[in-house]
């Protein structure tokens, strides 16, 4: 018995890409998702800022400043 064209190379290439994809499917399930970066608020944002050099302590201290007045609710 022979088999003639690609019907059983078709079929053997078809079981390959199922245990491929059942693979993929299986790992990423069982990867932990990673969770998003906490976002910074202005204020962490600036204190990162001062942190690493990038601004002087008069910057910081005045855009601290108009920070905190901005934040504070009106009426």
């Amino acid at each position: 018995m022979s088999y003639v064209g690609w019907g059983f190379m078709g079929m053997h290439a078809l079981w390959w890409l199922f245990w491929i994809v059942l693979i993929v499917v299986v790992f990423s399930l069982f990867t932990p998702v990673p969770r998003s970066r906490h976002r910074q608020t202005p204020l962490e944002f600036l204190q990162r800022r001062y942190a690493a050099g990038e601004i002087s302590s008069e910057e910081y201290e005045e855009r601290k400043a108009r920070l905190e007045r901005d934040a504070k609710p009106v009426g």
